[in-house]
């Protein structure tokens, strides 16, 4: 298929208006693309509706008149129904249709997706994303995506209003296989944050003076870099929720027992995070992590 994609042509749909969502889709506005939206929750896409998106009553009418349909929802089983239900998107796509899937879902159903797409003439890309609530908010997002090459080189002009770093992985569930991968690496890095700010504090230590010495050299890391000063700052808002980031490591982690891989460190980095949410935690930041740890050695580290 040859798709022309640009804001003076393309109707867009875009389905979550979550704490990413909201920022994502505000770029495409301010891009010039026409937007209808929805979200389960309407007054969550107010914003977005004053600066000119469409308001939708569901995935379906979104996307029953959009060349491309967004989604950036919570679970696996939200992606499903907003695309599979009575009332999602494959219900009324029309035939050349491109639905991409942002949310971090598991590869099996990434695969599901796309067989469904094929059958209705349309194309599925799962497009995992990274960054977080700053990355969404500066455009700054890394883009992984799996799915038929063409259109994903066809979204371009949309790409480059999200994000920076947008690569195409390989067919469909490569991109959220790539996402599990990046959610390893975050995972286990959390912990080597949380503890080295938390072994500063016992020691005595300026946390901020810390900082300016470790975070840019070999131990740095965006983690650090980026979360260590709202840890310091007592600061969990979130940029990424905890339960949304259980989640993904229990996908990551089912992943693995299916592949027959023995990933000790992810386990370890789920249930102290699962101790975070039985604490209380799990609407909290993924930096939240350190209340639990702090918790461990009798440190009170939040208000």
């Amino acid at each position: 298929m040859n798709w022309t994609i640009s804001p003076a042509i393309s109707r867009i749909a875009w389905i979550g208006t979550g704490v990413m969502g909201t920022s994502m889709c505000r770029h495409l506005l301010q891009a010039g693309y026409r937007v209808t939206v929805f979200s389960r929750t309407r007054c969550k896409a107010q914003t977005l509706e004053e600066a000119g998106a469409i308001w939708a009553d569901s995935p379906a009418a979104a996307a029953a008149n959009a060349d491309v349909v967004f989604s950036i929802v919570g679970y696996p089983a939200d992606v499903a129904d907003v695309h599979l239900g009575s009332m999602g998107t494959l219900s009324t796509t029309r035939s050349g249709t491109i639905l991409v899937d942002m949310t971090t879902s598991s590869p099996a159903l990434a695969n599901q997706l796309a067989e469904e797409a094929s059958k209705r003439n349309t194309i599925f890309l799962d497009a995992p994303v990274s960054g977080g609530d700053i990355g969404a908010r500066n455009a700054t997002l890394s883009i992984m995506v799996g799915g038929e090459r063409n259109a994903f080189e066809a979204l371009h002009p949309i790409w480059s209003v999200l994000g920076k770093t947008i690569v195409h992985q390989g067919p469909p569930g490569a991109g959220q296989h790539t996402k599990m991968t990046n959610q390893i690496l975050i995972a286990t890095n959390m912990i080597g944050v949380c503890e080295s700010l938390l072994y500063a504090y016992r020691a005595g230590l300026d946390l901020e003076t810390v900082l300016k010495s470790v975070a840019s050299g070999a131990a740095g890391s965006w983690s650090l870099s980026n979360l260590g000063p709202r840890i310091i700052q007592k600061q969990f808002d979130p940029g990424f929720f905890v339960d949304h980031f259980v989640k993904d490591m229990g996908i990551a982690l089912d992943e693995a027992n299916r592949m027959r891989l023995a990933l000790p460190g992810l386990a370890l980095a789920k249930q102290l995070y699962v101790a975070l949410q039985a604490q209380g935690g799990g609407h909290l930041g993924t930096h939240a992590l350190q209340l639990a740890l702090a918790k461990l050695s009798g440190i009170e580290w939040g208000d």
